[in-house]
């Protein structure tokens, strides 16, 4: 692959990203904010970039989107467990949804005291709910 083909390929990957980071945020901004694993301030910054801000964002030689599986161990056990019964999905679901989730809670008070919504977030803490 040229040096050229791949650089248009990371463009185009992350001008895709951006878009669907944009359309997320917009028809659900909770799950949005979930799924792409940001904050409330970086989900009003994407949802109020331009076309032009997207393009010219997207124009880099590195990938804006990253790789959500933390260790070879996850993915080993994301693609060899041999008790997969139809249930991966979950299983990738559930993987990819807890432990960026459990960092961003402990990373910021403010984010820890946000009640546990039905589709996923962060609990309060045990001294918080004797207030």
């Amino acid at each position: 692959m040229s040096h050229t083909s791949f650089f248009d390929e990371v463009q185009e990957i992350n001008l895709a990203y951006l878009l669907l980071a944009q359309r997320l945020l917009s028809e659900d901004r909770e799950i949005g904010m979930f799924r792409l694993k940001v904050d409330a301030e970086m989900a009003d910054m994407l949802s109020s970039l331009n076309a032009r801000q997207l393009t010219q964002l997207a124009r880099t030689n590195q990938l804006l989107c990253r790789f959500t599986l933390e260790s070879a161990e996850q993915l080993r056990q994301l693609t060899h467990n041999p008790r997969d019964q139809g249930l991966s999905g979950l299983h990738t679901s559930l993987l990819l949804a807890g432990e960026p989730l459990e960092s961003l809670c402990d990373s910021s008070p403010a984010k820890a005291s946000i009640d546990k919504p039905s589709h996923g977030g962060c609990a309060k803490s045990s001294d918080e709910e004797a207030e």
